[in-house]
């Protein structure tokens, strides 16, 4: 049976979070994919994330323990999954932008009105339509989900570091992490990022 990761595991802060769930599996209820892409989101000094201006994303990440999933509607169209991590100098959240799909291709496709598989779960509007995940599930402690899994990576990989995507303020900040190689990812790998940016 495989190991899955624990709370332990988002006890830490975003940044090293954020990289070190590319190539991990991500299971929810009849449907799975490997995480090929992620970016990373400050509590403090990152003009980009809800929480600064956000009073109740603060309180969000105040009240909430390690782990639990805060989901908000993007532009009024497309649920947007994220994991909150805390209990390390810093916190926030890690958005999952992009699954390989390893299970449940055909409830997917049948959900997202699609067949091809690169286009499923490319894209964090588009993984979330994939799995049936909503606001329902905002607020939720991932690991008290009967249906949701998350498993450790099965070999080794080599993550790329990037600029986040459709970001205006605090755009410098080289926070998107994805699997090298990959061609599930929501879009190629432009920025190359010397090394990866430090949380202010």
């Amino acid at each position: 049976m495989n190991v899955q990761i624990d709370r332990t595991f988002f006890e830490t802060d975003p940044l090293i979070c954020a990289p070190s769930l590319i190539g991990c599996e991500l299971i929810w209820g009849e449907t799975a994919g490997l995480i090929v892409e992620t970016e990373a989101y400050a509590e403090h000094g990152d003009e980009a994330s809800h929480t600064f201006l956000r009073r109740g994303a603060r309180e969000f990440i105040r009240i909430n323990p390690a782990g639990t999933l805060y989901i908000y509607l993007n532009y009024g169209v497309h649920w947007l999954l994220n994991f909150l991590v805390k209990g390390s100098r810093a916190n926030g959240f890690v958005l999952i932008r992009a699954l390989e799909p390893t299970g449940g291709c055909d409830v997917m496709a049948q959900r997202r009105g699609i067949s091809e598989n690169r286009q499923l779960c490319s894209g964090p509007g588009k993984l979330t339509q994939a799995l049936a995940i909503d606001h329902k599930f905002h607020g939720e402690d991932f690991f008290a989900i009967s249906q949701a899994k998350l498993l450790p990576r099965r070999r080794r990989i080599h993550v790329e570091v990037d600029r986040r995507v459709g970001i205006t303020k605090s755009a410098e900040f080289d926070w998107r992490f994805l699997l090298a190689g990959s061609g599930f990812v929501s879009l190629a790998r432009k920025n190359h990022a010397k090394a990866q940016a430090k949380i202010p």
